[in-house]
């Protein structure tokens, strides 16, 4: 079964990770895909990938932290395609100078809530009103675990950014609910990407993150976007406003329910 058949789908930080097993992924299960990334070479791969097994795919350079450049992915889009129905902005960062508050420097500060808080904003401005004249459609916005519960290792800059990319999608949700947009948040948790490896540089870092996941061992991208699939997909249909722990287990085991 094709579960994205006859969508369009945008997917931002296409070149990597989660955004480029989720690109490959959306694909395979029947959507035109537009890869949108900053780094050209590794984006063209994504999209090369798709089309040599069969499907339709688009790369499109941009930086999300800027308006103009999510306005161009998203016109663009529509004009190759006709229509936008999936928008994943799964882009971000994660700098290895974001520590705690006192030691972290403004320019982190910045170029992190850039990417990761505007960058999802931006995608949201522009999205939103494509999928309203393509009847409706289903945006994923990349938070994190961090965003409920806070990191072992700091990372001030990022938990921050995560967490405003969470309340930003609770209320998109709410406002575009009755319009047949729905916006769900995507929470991994720590995951074997490069992104996370390099930032958890020794084993005492890793060893860290290992010891709060009850099934003890980090996640893998292909696992996010199973995740992402079935928010974009006709399956979810009944989801909106939800953040979705795909986390191992951590969440559970150190959050306390509310009374």
């Amino acid at each position: 079964m094709t579960r994205l058949e006859g969508k369009v789908a945008l997917v931002t930080g296409a070149a990597s990770g989660i955004g480029h097993e989720s690109a490959i992924l959306f694909a395979a299960n029947g959507a035109k895909v537009a890869c949108v990334d900053t780094v050209k070479e590794r984006n063209v791969a994504t999209a090369a990938a798709i089309t040599s097994a069969g499907g339709s795919a688009i790369s499109l350079v941009a930086d999300v932290s800027k308006a103009g450049d999510m306005d161009r992915v998203v016109a663009t889009t529509v004009e190759e395609y006709g229509a936008l129905h999936v928008a994943f902005n799964n882009a971000g960062i994660m700098h290895p100078d974001d520590g705690n508050a006192v030691d972290t420097e403004e320019s982190i500060w910045d170029l992190t809530m850039g990417v990761n808080a505007k960058g999802v904003f931006f995608g949201c401005k522009y999205e939103i009103p494509a999928m309203l004249a393509s009847g409706g459609g289903s945006i994923i916005n990349t938070a994190s675990f961090v965003a409920v519960m806070g990191s072992a290792t700091s990372q001030i800059a990022y938990t921050a950014s995560k967490g405003a990319v969470q309340a930003l999608t609770r209320e998109l949700a709410i406002v575009h609910a009755r319009q047949n947009i729905r916006v769900n948040s995507l929470c991994p948790g720590p995951l074997r990407t490069d992104l996370l490896m390099n930032f958890l540089d020794t084993t005492e870092k890793k060893d860290r993150r290992l010891v709060h996941i009850p099934m003890g061992r980090f996640g893998e991208a292909s696992e996010m976007a199973e995740a992402a699939l079935w928010l974009a997909s006709n399956e979810s249909s009944y989801v909106t406003g939800t953040d979705l722990m795909v986390d191992g287990g951590l969440s559970a085991a150190y959050v306390t329910p509310e009374a």
